[in-house]
């Protein structure tokens, strides 16, 4: 408990899911906690649902697939708390297991601009308030299709997301700023349900299925943020620029 007293957390994607889960569970442990999504009433809810347990929350609506949404979250944060200490990067629109030879132009940009830029701008945005401080910790939520086991946009966003978690932990290592990944492999959520999965790419998830053991129970949303919690408070004080896969070894 208290393992994140006093900081400042921004979670996005925070509406449902692993983002909802995070949300809550950094409230329980001290965090006031910065929700932001598209829909305001989802954010309206798991705000009430974690003060009425007696945690913090603000929420914003946000595009986060633009700079200017991207840098209003962090502005609200900062300008609302006084500062940002956790930045938990969650959201990310799936891309239906499109392969490469079925993805549209208009597909690959959007699920790029959320999934990768977006996640970009956030991170530059909070990276000039932690810099001030010196101090703070960036969680970036990844994916096992960043190892291609998703379509052709969302694994190559996910993967980014890893080049750009190292390359911001290799530039401020040393200097009290961490930046980590976990990629969490299949987990329930309302992107995988039965109905969302009818409307996925008919062949790629079989392809991709080959290459995971479908056999290992999935994590769970509470799974997840656990791992991200590690990450965001002091427990991981000297661990930066790490990947941590989240998937009961389904992908060893």
């Amino acid at each position: 408990m208290n393992r994140l007293e006093g900081k400042i957390a921004i979670v996005t994607g925070s509406s449902s899911g692993i983002g909802e889960a995070t949300a809550k569970l950094f409230a329980k442990e001290g965090a006031t906690v910065v929700l932001v999504a598209r829909r305001g009433n989802r954010l309206k809810k798991v705000k009430a649902d974690i003060e009425a347990v007696g945690g913090r929350a603000d929420y914003l609506v946000a595009d986060l697939s633009t700079r200017a949404g991207c840098e209003a979250a962090v502005e609200f944060a900062v300008a609302t708390h006084g500062r940002v200490d956790i930045l938990v990067n969650n959201a990310g629109i799936p891309d239906k297991h499109m392969p490469t030879t079925r993805t549209s132009d208009e597909l690959w940009d959007q699920v790029i601009a959320v999934d990768l830029t977006g996640v970009f701008y956030l991170c530059r945005a909070a990276l000039k308030h932690m810099e001030v401080q010196s101090s703070g910790s960036i969680v970036n939520i990844s994916s096992i299709g960043a190892r291609g086991l998703a379509g052709a946009s969302y694994s190559s966003a996910k993967a980014g997301l890893l080049s750009l978690t190292r390359n911001i932990a290799i530039q401020f290592a040393g200097k009290g700023i961490r930046c980590n990944a976990t990629l969490p492999g299949p987990t329930p959520t309302e992107l995988n349900t039965p109905e969302a999965l009818a409307t996925f790419d008919k062949e790629m998830p079989g392809i991709t299925a080959r290459h995971f053991d479908l056999s290992v129970p999935e994590a769970n949303t509470e799974d997840q943020a656990a791992a991200i919690l590690f990450f965001a408070s002091d427990e991981s004080k000297a661990v930066t620029g790490q990947c941590l896969t989240v998937d009961n070894g389904a992908t060893l």
